[in-house]
Order: C-alpha cells, then sequence, then structure tokens
C-alpha cells in the first residue's frame, strides 16, 4: 500500500510540473516518428520519447520544461534532456515534419 502511495503522489509530481504547449508552438503538438526514433508531445506539456541507436534503447517519459528557440527541455527539476530542433514543424504536400537531434521525423496522420 505504501508503495502504491509514493507512486501516485510521484505520478502527480510529474504532471503537476509539465508546461501547457504555448500557441506560438502549437505545431510541436503530435505523434512524430521514424524507423529509429518515437516523439509524442501533447499540449498539456507531457512527452514520450524512444530512441534505438547503438543497440541500445532511450527513453524519456517526463514533462516538457520550457522551449528555448526551436529546442525544448524535458524533464525534472535538474534532470533534464535538450532535445535539438535543427528544423521546426514544416509541412510538403500535407504532410508534417520536424528534424529532432538530426533525425528527420514524420507525424501521425491520426488527431491526438
Amino acid at each position: 500500500m505504501k508503495k502504491l502511495s509514493v507512486f501516485i503522489l510521484l505520478s502527480l509530481l510529474l504532471f503537476a510540473c509539465s508546461k501547457q504547449i504555448p500557441e506560438h508552438k502549437f505545431s510541436y503538438v503530435g505523434e512524430w516518428q521514424s524507423k529509429e526514433m518515437y516523439l509524442l508531445i501533447l499540449a498539456d506539456g507531457t512527452v514520450s520519447y524512444r530512441r534505438l541507436q547503438n543497440g541500445g534503447t532511450t527513453s524519456i517519459n517526463a514533462p516538457l520544461k520550457e522551449f528555448v528557440g526551436d529546442d525544448f527541455i524535458v524533464g525534472l527539476a535538474f534532470f533534464t534532456t535538450t532535445f535539438k530542433v535543427t528544423k521546426a514543424p514544416y509541412q510538403i504536400e500535407g504532410q508534417w515534419f520536424i528534424v529532432v537531434d538530426g533525425i528527420k521525423l514524420s507525424k501521425s496522420i491520426e488527431e491526438l
């Protein structure tokens, strides 16, 4: 019972720390993916990330802290990760793309 209470408390803190996506950055919201990377950004500031690289997997599930230019920072307190956006969300023939950490991702067609 104690472990469940701690889990619930930590979950509430995690989601309470996320910042809603600013209106001028709303094009970032969505499910983005390539063969080696998956990135989900929700309007409430929740971010889920998974990357396959060098035979291993890196994943992050944390709140968005802030945008710095086109880049965005995800994490809690001192444990943060900066996602380098070399090309902000853009459209080609109705399909959305973004380039994050050197990887070109396409946006899922389904609305969130």
